[in-house]
């Protein structure tokens, strides 16, 4: 068994893809040969992408496990700004409980070491949630919205402008992470501007706020304020194209005016897996990334 840093090349980010599509499958019960479901190749090129990214960002928190050649298990982390963050821990079904999610973790968080605040957002698997409280973390159960946006439920807008976002508004972006998480997205902002459909900002003398959308899925939502939270979600909302199914994932109860959004507009709530959060309560109004939290 070797455990080793990510190294930026197709052939790293190809191992980490395989390894976690076969974990996620498992974990959903699909078999290996599965189709892929509509969405599943955007999110192949993403998460190719995603790992050269942190591989150049944050090589010493990203390794990879091999035994005999081959990947077996893969742990992803980034630090940003006194914020360790962990997007990905997988390991596959057949190398499990021979301590190689252990190994993976412990070099993971060795990167985190001297960041007071953690955040990660955890699977369903109990094996993982596991790890993730021995390591520390508060397990907050965590919502999702998905279905078919109602559209006569679209009412007016209101009063606070939304308009489309682009790289001269880093610094804005910035300043509302810092407000919200405290801690800039500062690298992710630009890679998550080249890989998701749109961004949406509103920019108020009362506070400013974020949102990303790429097709049906909300993926990431940060606002100074709850009435611009909610603006900018039922904008996203209202431009999930028609016949797509919409989606906001890792709510937490705290998030209630994201459940209000959703729910007002059709969705269907259900839970699965956690917002894992160290030294810190869950940001507000917030909607996090799965990938970059």
């Amino acid at each position: 068994m070797i455990i080793r840093q990510l190294r930026d090349t197709a052939e790293d980010a190809g191992a980490v893809q395989r390894v976690s599509r076969a974990a996620f499958r498992d974990l959903d019960g699909r078999p290996p040969d599965d189709p892929d479901r509509p969405g599943d190749e955007a999110h192949r090129i993403r998460a190719l992408a995603r790992a050269r990214h942190l591989a150049v960002t944050d090589p010493e928190g990203c390794w990879i496990a091999e035994q005999d050649g081959e990947a077996v298990g893969v742990a992803l982390s980034l630090r940003r700004e006194g914020v360790w963050v962990l997007p990905l821990f997988v390991v596959l079904p057949a190398a499990q409980g021979r301590g190689v999610g252990r190994l993976l973790l412990e070099r993971a968080t060795a990167y985190g070491r001297g960041c007071l605040r953690g955040m990660l957002c955890a699977s369903p698997s109990p094996a993982a949630a596991r790890r993730y409280r021995r390591a520390g973390f508060t397990l907050h159960p965590a919502m999702r919205l998905t279905g078919q946006v109602d559209r006569e439920r679209l009412l007016d807008p209101g009063d606070i402008p939304v308009h489309a976002g682009n790289s001269t508004h880093l610094h804005l972006l910035d300043s509302v992470d810092r407000q919200v998480r405290g801690a800039a997205h500062g690298p992710d902002h630009p890679f998550m501007l080249a890989h998701f459909e749109e961004l949406l900002v509103a920019d108020t003398l009362a506070g400013s706020g974020y949102c990303y959308r790429d097709g049906g899925t909300v993926q990431l939502v940060a606002a100074t304020s709850k009435r611009i939270a909610v603006r900018l979600l039922r904008e996203a909302l209202a431009r999930v194209p028609a016949g797509t199914e919409a989606s906001v994932s890792f709510l937490t109860a705290e998030q209630e005016w994201a459940v209000d959004v959703g729910l007002d507009l059709g969705l269907s709530l259900s839970t699965r897996g956690y917002l894992g959060l160290r030294g810190m309560r869950p940001p507000m109004p917030y909607v996090p990334n799965g990938g970059y939290l």
